[in-house]
This record gives structure tokens, sequence and C-alpha cells, in this order.
């Protein structure tokens, strides 16, 4: 065992939601806002602790949505105070394989899995996939990230995202995800205390 994981179990870990029944569920609503109109941007509004290399949005929906049925998939050299944050707070299994996790999270910094090592679901149970949740650089057009257009339930007609800090080949890997359904993988893109949700249904162009 290093000198920091040593630390990491020693010291306490960083705070969770001051109040945690209201703001678990204020949390979970704006999570299933965002897949409810999937390219919307919400924020999370919540105040928590954050451990090191996590933003304010992975932290609450983590802290609204993981617990001791919900298995996490972290990339292998996150920081260990990450690990012991999520056991403290939410109890939930820590796993070696993103096929193995209920939520699969990526920090900003780390390589995304392939969404095919995720889990699509089973066919009695859909609902048993692998959520994805993706720090990226920025959700904003004005900051230059690349533009796709989106459509399916939730949106009127379509949708502009514009997103930056993605993989080159995520929106390929999205098309092949979306063709699976009613399995597939549902995903939320994070950056900061925003929050934008891209369910399995979504169809994208560009």
């Amino acid at each position: 065992m290093t000198a920091a994981t040593i630390s990491a179990f020693s010291a306490p870990p960083a705070a969770g939601f001051g109040d945690a029944v209201m703001q678990s569920q204020q949390t979970f609503r704006r999570a299933l806002e965002a897949l409810a109109h999937p390219g919307s941007i919400y924020e999370l509004d919540v105040a928590c602790g954050v451990p090191p290399g996590l933003s304010v949005g992975m932290t609450a929906i983590l802290l609204a949505l993981a617990d001791v049925d919900a298995p996490v998939w972290l990339p292998a050299d996150v920081d260990e105070r990450v690990h012991h944050y999520l056991r403290f707070h939410c109890g939930c299994p820590l796993v070696s394989e993103p096929a193995q996790a209920r939520f699969a999270v990526v920090p900003a910094g780390y390589a995304a899995p392939d969404l095919t090592q995720c889990h699509p679901g089973d066919p009695a149970y859909p609902d048993t996939s692998t959520t994805l949740l993706l720090e990226v650089e920025s959700l904003d057009n004005a900051d230059g990230g690349a533009s796709v257009v989106l459509s399916g339930p939730g949106i009127a007609s379509q949708r502009v995202l514009s997103v930056s800090g993605l993989r080159t080949d995520f929106w390929t890997q999205w098309r092949a995800n979306q063709q699976l359904f009613p399995l597939g993988v549902d995903v939320f893109l994070i950056q900061g205390n925003r929050v934008c949700g891209l369910p399995r249904t979504v169809m994208v162009e560009g």
C-alpha cells in the first residue's frame, strides 16, 4: 500500500450533500429532465464536497444515483480518494470492467471506454445497462465545440449540440449504440455543474 493510499484512508473524505434527501431528489430530477430532453443543458444547483479529480456535477450525480446496488467503474489510476469518497458516501461496489458497472465514470483527462465495452442491458431488463458519466471540456458552441444535430423522443424537431473533449469516434460509436434500442448505453455529458443527457433513443447527424 502506497503512502498516498494510506493518507487517503486515514483522512476523512470530502463532505457529501448537506441535506442528503432534498439534494439527492433535486439532482435525480435534474438527471431525469436531462434524459427526457436530450441535448438540453441543465445546471445542478446543489452544493457538495468534491473529491480530487471529479467535478461538482459528476459528484452530485454519483451521490444521487450510486448505491449498494449500483456498481461503479473508474479508470484504474483515478485518485484513491475518489474510491474512498464513493465507498463512504454511496456504499457502491467498485468494479474493474465497464461492463460490470451500472455507472462508468470518466473524469476529465481520462480516456473513455468504447461504448461496446459497457453493458447494453438484457432484453428482459434493458434498464440494467451501463450509464456512462463523461466529463467534457465544453458544452458550448462559443468554446469551439464540434456540433451535431440530435433528433428523437424528447426533441420537438431537431436540436444542435456542441461538445468539445469527446474522443474522435464517439459519435460513430453512438450511432451503432442507438441501433441497439431497446438495448444500449445512456450517457451524461458533464462540464462543471452542467449536465446534458443522451438517452439511447437519440439519433445523431453531423
